[in-house]
């Protein structure tokens, strides 16, 4: 086995499984959406470790920094040996507005009742 010095970022993404493909890893590079330690590369990069990625992925924004390298797609605790996440939180969900039900055969809420509603839901 051939201990690697540096490899493409987009075979470096696909390992690391940020995404299913490769190609789309590299359509990403293409697209913008791949930085390494703060600037804009092409697929064909190459990283080492200790390089801080920026990397725009469906599931949003995430932050890698590179901790080995691997050029093959194994399994997910194989690739998460490869990154250091620093991809902050998600912010916490909003609390939804309390659902109003009325009683079954209740018939249709009233002028004053539908204002009510209506201040409660914040309309």
């Amino acid at each position: 086995m051939v201990e690697l010095s540096e490899v493409r970022v987009d075979k470096w993404l696909w390992a690391a499984r940020c995404f299913k493909t490769r190609s789309l890893a590299s359509a990403a590079c293409t697209a913008g959406h791949v930085k390494i330690d703060g600037v804009s590369v092409k697929a064909a990069k190459t990283v080492r470790p200790g390089d801080r990625i920026e990397v725009r992925t469906p599931g949003g924004l995430r932050i890698l920094e590179v901790a080995a390298l691997g050029d093959r797609r194994g399994p997910a605790s194989v690739a998460r040996a490869l990154y250091v996440d620093h991809t902050p939180p998600p912010p916490p969900k909003e609390v939804d507005v309390p659902v109003v039900t009325r009683d079954r055969g209740a018939g249709r809420p009233s002028k004053r009742e539908l204002r009510q509603l209506r201040r409660l839901r914040g309309e």
